[in-house]
């Protein structure tokens, strides 16, 4: 009698042990999911001193930090006081999210005018990989994210060569192997990234078959689709517009760089913070597709100011185009056209990540919603 309540009691705790792996395993496969994919949030800080009350870490896995300048054929901090401040504080929120990556990028629209000097040579990218790496060393980083607008073509008024497309990939083997040492050295992971323009003409200028295999993430800049046309259309919608004619737009970007050799595990879709605004010469199709009056404007406060202030106020009305998966405002008073991300919009770009095996999501930037309503919506989806 003895040997069976020894033998209950024995199976009881067995049965308790099972229980609580059982349990443990539940809560785990459930942390996995919650994590499985990447929310990348760029700061600014060429703006200075970011806001310590801004950034929320728990609904981050990576910060890049933007910018640092390319000069010199060395990675440059042009801030270096406030940048080294901005380090200290991004790194602290790792007390709040231990798995939380900082990661510097390199370059931007407007610090993009030194690369191909940077990497024309053996010698002038080895200095430009080794400065780059001592920045990650010395700050403690996390890693590197190269924003060149862009290899092969002049952007912002850059120096190009034709040569640019061999080294945009030569770069990425080099700084993969600093950054392998640091990782080696300190035992932490360390991400290499890429901000890609979300069209065509970038993959005509690289090889991202090549470069894919030395980064973590390929992030798209699917938006300012709108940058230098004549009507006022979306600058960050999901697909094509029956309002008017363009094969720029995410999805196709999405199919592009896939077909172009890049896996959909490493590609990471762009969301706006911030909107466009046009002029349109008549209140035809509220704006959408018009011809327009002088240049794009960006609207200063980003989504933030567009949601409190604008959404169906002073004259805007709001509006869907559920074909292209894009919302916008028009003011039929003053012919204005603004296009942008919402919740709405949001939302879709997030289903089609998950329904596509894509890496995740990315936005620029966080000062642009600073109450962070489609921050809010990414945590959501994902």
């Amino acid at each position: 009698m003895q040997k069976i309540k020894g033998l209950n009691k024995l199976l009881q705790i067995g049965l308790i042990v099972v229980a609580t792996i059982v349990f443990n395993l539940t809560v785990n496969a459930q942390t996995a999911k919650q994590h499985k994919y990447v929310v990348i949030g760029y700061v600014g800080g060429y703006h200075g001193l970011v806001d310590t009350a801004m950034v929320h870490a728990s609904k981050l896995n990576v910060i890049n930090y933007a910018f640092v300048n390319v000069k010199n054929n060395r990675a440059f901090l042009t801030n270096l006081k406030t940048d080294t401040i901005n380090f200290r504080y991004l790194l602290g929120l790792k007390k709040a999210n231990p798995d939380l990556k900082v990661v510097i990028s390199i370059g931007g629209w407007i610090w993009s005018r030194n690369f191909s000097d940077a990497v024309l040579s053996d010698t002038s990218r080895q200095a430009f990989v080794a400065s780059a790496v001592v920045l990650v060393r010395k700050y403690h980083l996390d890693g590197i994210d190269i924003d060149w607008e862009y290899p092969g073509m002049a952007g912002a008024g850059n120096i190009y060569r034709d040569s640019d497309k061999q080294n945009y990939t030569l770069m990425f083997r080099d700084l993969r192997h600093g950054l392998d040492s640091v990782e080696h050295e300190t035992g932490k992971k360390m991400l290499l990234s890429a901000a890609v323009g979300g069209f065509k003409t970038f993959l005509l200028h690289t090889e991202m078959d090549k470069v894919a295999q030395y980064l973590n993430y390929v992030n798209l800049m699917t938006y300012d689709y709108s940058h230098g046309d004549s009507v006022a259309i979306h600058h960050t919608n999901l697909f094509a517009s029956k309002q008017y004619s363009s094969d720029e737009y995410a999805a196709s970007a999405v199919t592009d760089f896939e077909a172009a050799g890049v896996p959909a595990s490493k590609l990471v879709m762009g969301i706006a913070f911030y909107g466009h605004s046009f002029k349109v010469i008549d209140n035809d199709q509220y704006g959408l597709g018009v011809k327009v009056v002088g240049g794009r404007i960006q609207i200063g406060g980003g989504y933030t100011f567009i949601k409190d202030s604008l959404v169906n106020q002073k004259g805007f009305k709001y509006y869907k185009d559920k074909n292209a998966m894009a919302p916008y405002l028009y003011n039929a008073d003053t012919k204005q056209f603004i296009s942008f991300d919402d919740g709405w919009s949001v939302k879709n770009k997030c289903k089609y990540v998950r329904e596509n095996d894509m890496a995740g999501v990315m936005f620029w930037e966080y000062a642009n919603d600073k109450k962070e309503y489609l921050l809010d919506e990414i945590d959501s989806d994902l």
